[in-house]
């Protein structure tokens, strides 16, 4: 074996080693109490070490480069993201939401790898920065997260009568494949809508909403205006949900993401056209509630944009 592929090797299968290791033991269910995938400790530490890594165990030559120090650890970073996935350790969803996170992190330790690399008596440094997460992790755990409400509002303009767009509101029949215009959502495999039934408009009324993989939001209208408004409490139970509908990380009514309500406003705008608004409120969970938040945010305004231009279609036909 020549020494390049010696080098390469080194420089790409030890971060990736110690990625797959600590993913590993973050998920030992024993120890889920303090170590945990959810953490700061884990979805900033470890790409932050395997960048440290990369960068470290490289030539010194390559090392003075900028270019390199910023690009080179998205390398292990790709290979631990596509060993996870091939062994189904993680969701496609999952690691599409959280590269953004990963790559910024690999880079910044690999500027800091470069540094200890030019400096004298460092092996004793990177010894225990590969500790970090360990050490850190049952401190994150003893801070309580703080769950944070965040609303996402959507709205479409239909030209269609009150009652037309308002019967489509309530009810919504069943929603062919070809009416889904969900981009974001489908393509991170979320469920799509199928349909949307209510026992009777008032309320107190139930309404059922039903998505694909046995996804099904149990809404209870509190607040009934015919015509005009309908605000519902929403509720999904995740033991009805099969595993394999959605990553346990990202499952709706689960431990760091919960869709709590949500409302149908109807405002006339002329003769002709009305807007048609929709928003709710979901609940994040998380000692990074500033990045989930957003992802929640986009996913939520994207089913609800499907939903809207589905009534608007068959409202305005």
């Amino acid at each position: 074996m020549n020494q390049k592929l010696l080098t390469a090797l080194r420089i790409i299968g030890i971060p990736v080693v110690y990625g797959i290791i600590l993913r590993l033991f973050f998920d030992i269910d024993r120890w889920n109490e303090l170590f945990y995938v959810m953490s700061l400790s884990f979805l900033f530490c470890l790409p932050t070490i395997m960048g440290i890594l990369t960068v470290y165990f490289s030539p010194l030559k390559n090392v003075k480069s900028g270019i390199y120090k910023l690009f080179m650890p998205w390398v292990p970073i790709g290979f631990f993201m596509l060993i996870t996935l091939l062994v189904q350790i993680e969701g496609w969803a999952c690691w599409l939401m959280v590269t953004p996170l990963f790559l910024s992190a690999a880079s910044i330790g690999g500027f800091i790898g470069g540094w200890l690399r030019t400096r004298k008596h460092n092996k004793f440094n990177v010894s225990l920065i590969v500790l970090i997460p360990f050490l850190l992790a049952p401190i994150e755990s003893l801070i309580n997260s703080i769950p944070s409400t965040y609303k996402a509002y959507t709205k479409i303009d239909i030209k269609a009568s009150r009652t037309e767009i308002w019967k489509n509101v309530t009810r919504v029949k069943e929603i062919d494949q070809k009416e889904d215009s969900g981009w974001l959502s489908n393509f991170l495999g979320f469920p799509r809508p199928i349909k949307a039934e209510l026992d009777f408009n008032g309320v107190g009324a139930y309404r059922k909403a039903v998505f694909t993989g046995g996804l099904i939001f149990h809404e209870t209208v509190y607040k009934y205006e015919h015509e005009n408004n309908m605000s519902f409490t929403i509720k999904a139970n995740p033991h009805e949900i099969p595993s394999t509908t959605m990553d346990e990380h990202i499952l709706i009514g689960g431990d760091y993401f919960d869709v709590l309500n949500g409302t149908y406003e109807l405002e006339k705008l002329n003769n002709e056209t009305y807007r048609l608004h929709l928003f709710s409120h979901f609940k994040m969970n998380t000692h990074f509630n500033f990045y989930s938040g957003y992802w929640g945010t986009l996913i939520m305004k994207d089913i609800q944009n499907n939903i809207l231009k589905v009534i608007k279609k068959r409202t305005e036909k």
